[in-house]
């Protein structure tokens, strides 16, 4: 499963960056609260970059690969929508993109759960 394990290490790269231009570049730009949402934003893609990397080790011990992938797919649809649509909001201002974090949040949750049932599945 050589695909996320690359967009993992991929996105937690990205992550790395974001909070480096956060923590400099945005100081004087962003206020308060705008640089906690991006702090935010940022958090959930680093844990949910570094879970994808997990699922790219797990599928050496015998998980199934089908539900593994489908984790896969929730965590990149859920980093994309949960914090893309936060980076958004900050960045542009664009608030039409706020309902789409919720359901990012939700793809999120389903690929911890999927991976739960994949581990449940296992054969002992």
């Amino acid at each position: 499963m050589r695909l996320p394990l690359v967009l993992g290490a991929f996105l937690a790269l990205l992550s790395v960056i974001a909070g480096a231009m956060g923590a400099h570049a945005l100081r004087g730009v962003l206020e308060g609260r705008g640089l906690e949402v991006f702090d935010t934003a940022v958090t959930y893609q680093f844990y949910h970059a570094i879970a994808l990397v997990l699922v790219a080790l797990l599928s050496a011990n015998g998980l199934s690969r089908r539900l593994l992938m489908m984790a896969a797919g929730l965590f990149l649809t859920g980093i994309l929508m949960f914090s893309g649509s936060l980076y958004l909001l900050v960045l542009t201002d664009m608030r039409w993109v706020g309902p789409v974090t919720p359901l990012g949040g939700v793809c999120l949750m389903a690929g911890w759960a999927l991976i739960i049932v994949a581990a449940l599945r296992r054969a002992p």
